[in-house]
């Protein structure tokens, strides 16, 4: 594989966040609703595409909790498969609620469902007190932990210092996340990677989200890149690429998938090939040798 650049998602590939942001996930809902989903439940929302953010898919994850109050039956593989054949995201787990519940019960869901609330919730979880009031400015919501330290400080570091250098030695780096951007700057300085503001799009300034392909090829453009390798943990980031591909065939695109996220073993390896992955690596460390 021939690349120039390289651009790399943080979670799952950087750092771990299962228990981080995947923990505020499941927790948000527990709090604001007594139920929630399992670890799978949020992998198998990720699969269905278009929960690039996490607080839509801890939104999504609420209406599924909401709908099995209501006496809907099926899993969670079920309803975010549901959620996939009608495109992913929000929008679709939105129109699905609608099509499983009768008119009443889907009235009762939408009146309970309050993603500002579970958005305060999952920040306070995921920052802390410290950083929640440095970072949001805003008051601890109900019925979370006053002294809460953040699960923020539970992300492993999952690159290595070593290939943090081998790849900005040799390749334009830049960074594409689903994170806010000041949550994006605590990870980069975790790992030690320095990247400018131009060289990376977290959700400040990427309204539509993988796998849109806009901001992959704008940092392509900003590299002046003939070939670039985007590597990520989800499916979706493996799908930006491919739609990166159709609306810039001057450009070389590649998907690579790494098995550090929630995706893993043989079959995440399987996944990432059915979504047609230019490679699939055991970690971001294997990615200087592949591009060597």
């Amino acid at each position: 594989m021939h690349a120039d650049s390289v651009v790399l998602d943080v979670d799952g590939v950087l750092v771990d966040v299962a228990d981080s942001y995947r923990r505020a996930i499941l927790e948000s809902v527990e709090r604001v609703y007594d139920d929630t989903i399992d670890r799978e439940g949020v992998q198998a929302f990720k699969d269905a595409g278009g929960f690039n953010n996490d607080w839509e898919l801890t939104d999504a994850a609420a209406l599924y909790v909401l709908a099995r109050q209501e006496g809907y039956s099926e899993s969670v593989e079920a309803f975010a498969d549901r959620i996939a054949d009608r495109g992913g995201g929000l929008v679709a787990a939105e129109a699905c609620l609608e099509a499983i519940l009768a008119d009443e019960a889907a009235d009762r869901v939408h009146g309970r469902w309050n993603p500002e609330r579970l958005r305060e919730v999952f920040q306070w979880l995921y920052l802390g007190a410290d950083l929640y009031r440095q970072l949001e400015g805003g008051e601890r919501p109900s019925g979370v932990p006053a002294d809460h330290a953040g699960y923020v400080h539970d992300e492993p570091v999952l690159v290595e210092s070593d290939t943090v250098e081998r790849l900005t030695e040799r390749f334009d780096v830049g960074v594409l996340t689903g994170r806010p951007a000041a949550e994006a700057e605590i990870a980069l300085s975790r790992v030690g990677l320095s990247v400018p503001d131009d060289h990376r799009f977290t959700m400040d300034d990427w309204e539509e989200g993988k796998p849109h392909p806009r901001a992959l090829v704008a940092l392509a453009d900003r590299f002046d890149a003939d070939a670039v390798a985007f590597v990520g943990d989800t499916l979706d980031d493996v799908r930006t690429a491919t739609n990166a591909a159709a609306a810039n065939p001057d450009r070389d695109y590649y998907g690579v998938g790494v098995l550090t996220g929630g995706l893993r073993g043989e079959e995440g390896r399987a996944k990432y090939e059915a979504e047609g992955a230019a490679a699939v690596l055991d970690s971001v460390n294997d990615l200087p040798d592949l591009l060597e």
